[in-house]
């Protein structure tokens, strides 16, 4: 095959940036516009039964576009990176089979790499050895001395951590370990490109503007009952050392379930962390060049001019899907 037959590589949309910024809303319009489907790229979004934390949207607010990579397993149960690559790509060549665009949405940044390039997410049996050490360590001495043995080795990391996050301690543990580089340090920005033909869009606002939506997100989350689905998760024995509920916005409220502070310090706690967690995410999604960065108005939203590009780019790719798999039938 000469690379003139050489098959072109299928579409798919991104949609990222940080939290509040609007993703899931341009995400549905776009889909209702160019005739595509929505795969949420949110790492605590998989997870049943934890839905205010996580700010998913309900069924009205999904307008009849189908949302996949939602609600796939029970807050207890192990989901990596590699598992939700997995589905995706299934769900993503689903949708190219059935000449729909797939648009990915989210702020996971991880996932969305996954999608752009071709990253490798195999188990290396050393690394294990490792893990399964340091899991010894949490159960024999605990949290706070496990996050000092990282503190030790990688500072920075340690203080992006809480004690009580012990998958990501443990995980960072691992890399220092096994292959003697920090997870504070550069990440490899390189881009090689993956499997599909990804266009990017990215989301952002002034700072002020966006922290304020957050505090109003945070503000919502609790009068919809945040402090009560907290609590259902720890009667159902979904305990509070779960990866699941270390989530911004559970391990807080848990606290708080259990009276060692009070709601109103929780929110407070959750504003913060979420803050903060916004600014590492824009620091991630502001690394990749491909992305076309579209400034949001607090109130207003993404601007009808740039919305008008977006779609008329969403269709443009769709078009591209069709044509590109009826090419494919013919050969």
């Amino acid at each position: 095959m000469t690379a003139e037959e050489k098959p072109q590589k299928l579409p798919v949309l991104c949609i990222v940036g940080p939290t509040a910024t609007g993703k899931s809303d341009l995400g549905i319009e776009v889909a209702l516009s160019a005739g595509g489907e929505v795969l949420s790229a949110d790492s605590m979004q998989v997870y049943r039964q934890m839905n205010i934390g996580t700010a998913k949207i309900s069924k009205d607010e999904m307008q009849g576009v189908p949302h996949h990579l939602i609600d796939l397993v029970d807050p207890d149960v192990a989901f990596s990176v590699a598992d939700w690559t997995e589905q995706a790509d299934e769900a993503i060549l689903r949708l190219h089979a059935q000449g729909k665009l797939p648009i990915v949405v989210g702020g996971t940044g991880l996932y969305i790499r996954a999608i752009t390039e071709d990253l490798d997410f195999a188990e290396q049996p050393e690394l294990r050895a490792i893990r399964d050490k340091w899991q010894a360590f949490l159960a024999e001495h605990g949290p706070k001395s496990l996050h000092d043995e990282l503190a030790k080795r990688d500072e920075q990391r340690a203080l992006m951590l809480h004690p009580n996050d012990t998958r990501r301690v443990i995980r960072a543990l691992e890399v220092v370990e096994g292959t003697g580089r920090l997870m504070s340090s550069d990440y490899d920005w390189g881009q090689q490109g993956g499997r599909y033909h990804t266009v990017l869009i990215g989301l952002t606002m002034p700072r002020e503007d966006l922290y304020e939506r957050i505090n109003l997100r945070v503000d919502r989350m609790v009068e919809q009952g945040l402090y009560d689905e907290v609590r259902t998760l720890l009667e159902l024995g979904y305990g509070e050392d779960l990866a699941s509920m270390q989530a911004i916005g559970y391990k807080e409220m848990v606290r708080a379930v259990r009276g060692e502070i009070s709601l109103p310090d929780a929110v407070l706690e959750i504003q913060q962390a979420t803050r903060r967690f916004a600014k590492r995410q824009l620091s991630w999604f502001r690394r990749d060049q491909r992305i076309d960065w579209l400034t949001v108005d607090k109130t207003r939203g993404v601007a009808q001019a740039d919305k008008v590009r977006i779609f008329d780019l969403a269709r443009g790719l769709r078009q591209e899907l069709i044509q590109q798999t009826e090419n494919r039938g013919n050969v």
